[in-house]
């Protein structure tokens, strides 16, 4: 039957004033307030800094439980300590952790961001796939698209969409499994990647707060992160076929939209370059095989550890990891950008890799203001007093074991409905949890583990997330008055059942004391 030419795409209905929605529209208004992450920290190395004082004054001290020192609350408005913290700013904007990482590893992201590889690669991909396969391909490529920072949001959506209208599906199952994988799934890969860097930092500087010797590993979570790749992934697909799918299926698409519904063809010198950064990635891949089993110095290889694991957390692979996970996005996009003649001279390449770098303007304004308040936090001794009390608390009222984590997932869960970026909200939380729960003898990779399931599952439903109004302007090409309500709707049975087997799946290598990741 000739599809008809009018748009017969369903309207979307007026958002009703039902509880649910006076929910969202509370939780919209309220984000809507709060200043911006570096505010947020400015606000925070204030209040820490009075309340340090009024404990202080008030004699607060606990007993430290791994030295048996006193741990006295640090009065940081007294004239010693703000002369210590003025002549401490830079040094500790400088000894920031996840500042470094970031920049090494966006040396190489960039590159293969710019040069325009990651998208290409990602168009190719899954432009060509049977049609059984697309939801299950759009869901792996979104999740695995974290690994190369914010291009997957960017670009895996809009495209999803145009894919699924090529086969005469409707667009939006597309663009919301695209976002789905994205954002609900933003913790698992198969893959360390940048993220597992980034975090690891800020729990290693809080679990030395408890244990000074601690040696903690970026792939600590490894084990579970690759599991859980391919459970979300049939997740998803679970969720958009059965759930979604019938939503949307029944409207008919307009005959112009269908006319426009062609994904942009890679072109031969696209090809060549894809071609050529894959034989790229293989080689540098075989070079890290040789130098991983290769006995070259003192009888063993030259990446792994004093006792001949890779993964170990001595090894060079792994103190090493920042470097290596650059050259692996740096090598293909060099290549690709030569293939494709973006990079004709060094002059080219510094260039991309600047441009690249110069949009990092405000991440280096955050980790400033994130550096500060963790400096005072630290100095203040608050981090190990509430880590020993509330370590007290929490096992005076029995909250310990499975159902201690599974509050904190949701504490974080409902926490990301406000505050979008990862990394600000470790920062904050990783100084209290870490050591409190260390001192109920958790160890830092299960707390780490138990944060990120709560990051991820609510990063479609908050309507605060950076791309949550991004994605609103994506769909309303494909169904007018598209509101916010419709696109929430659309996601919380991912951020449900994603949240449920994550849980599940959690308490599982809990309660069988399963390694979530090597060393």
């Amino acid at each position: 039957m000739k599809l008809k030419k009018k748009n017969t795409l369903m309207a979307a209905p007026k958002e009703k004033s039902g509880i649910f929605n006076l929910f969202l529209n509370g939780i919209e208004k309220l984000g809507n307030r709060l200043p911006s992450p570096v505010m947020i920290f400015l606000f925070f190395s204030i209040l820490i800094m009075v309340v340090s004082a009024f404990l202080a004054n008030a004699g607060v001290s606990v007993i430290h439980p791994a030295t048996g020192d006193t741990m006295d609350a640090i009065n940081l408005l007294s004239i010693p300590q703000l002369q210590a913290f003025l002549g401490n700013v830079v040094g500790n904007f400088q000894g920031f952790p996840p500042l470094g990482l970031v920049l090494v590893v966006m040396i190489g992201a960039g590159l293969a961001e710019k040069t325009k590889f990651m998208e290409t690669a990602m168009r190719g991909s899954i432009a060509n796939l049977p049609k059984g396969l697309l939801t299950t391909m759009i869901f792996l490529v979104g999740i695995m698209a974290n690994a190369v920072g914010d291009a997957g949001f960017i670009i895996l959506p809009p495209l999803a969409a145009t894919l699924f209208l090529s086969v005469k599906r409707h667009p939006l199952i597309g663009l919301f499994a695209a976002f789905a994988g994205v954002a609900a799934g933003f913790a698992a890969n198969l893959i360390i990647n940048m993220g597992d860097v980034l975090l690891a930092a800020f729990t290693l500087q809080a679990a030395q707060t408890i244990d000074a010797y601690i040696n903690i590993s970026p792939a600590m979570n490894m084990y579970f992160l690759f599991i859980s790749t391919f459970m979300l992934t049939a997740a998803g697909v679970f969720v958009t076929e059965k759930i979604i799918a019938p939503r949307f299926e029944g409207e008919e698409l307009p005959e112009e939209l269908l006319n426009e519904a062609t994904v942009e063809a890679i072109s031969p010198e696209e090809k060549r370059g894809i071609k050529l950064a894959t034989l790229s990635v293989l080689a540098y891949a075989a070079i890290l095989v040789f130098l991983s089993l290769v006995p070259l110095y003192n009888g063993q290889a030259f990446l792994v550890g004093s006792n001949g694991g890779l993964m170990d957390a001595d090894s060079t692979f792994m103190r090493g990891l920042v470097p290596i996970i650059t050259l692996l996005f740096f090598i293909p996009g060099l290549v690709y950008g030569i293939a494709t003649k973006q990079i004709k001279s060094s002059f080219d390449l510094v260039k991309l890799i600047g441009d690249s770098l110069s949009d990092m303007g405000g991440y280096i304004l955050l980790a400033f203001a994130a550096s500060q308040f963790i400096a005072l936090f630290n100095q203040s001794n608050i981090g190990i007093i509430l880590a020993v009390e509330g370590a007290h608390f929490l096992q005076d009222i029995g909250l310990t074991g499975g159902p201690l984590f599974v509050a904190f997932i949701l504490f974080c869960a409902f926490i990301n409905l406000f505050i979008g970026s990862a990394s600000a909200k470790w920062a904050m939380l990783a100084p209290i949890f870490i050591p409190m729960f260390m001192l109920m003898g958790y160890d830092p990779a299960q707390t780490q583990i138990a944060f990120r399931i709560g990051d991820s599952i609510t990063n479609p439903i908050s309507p605060l997330f950076p791309y949550f109004p991004m994605i609103v302007g994506f769909a309303s090409k494909y169904k007018k008055n598209i509101g916010m309500g419709t696109l929430i709707s659309n996601m919380i049975p991912y951020s449900l059942v994603f949240g449920v087997l994550w849980i599940i799946l959690f308490l599982v290598f809990f309660f069988l004391g399963l390694p979530l990741g090597p060393a």
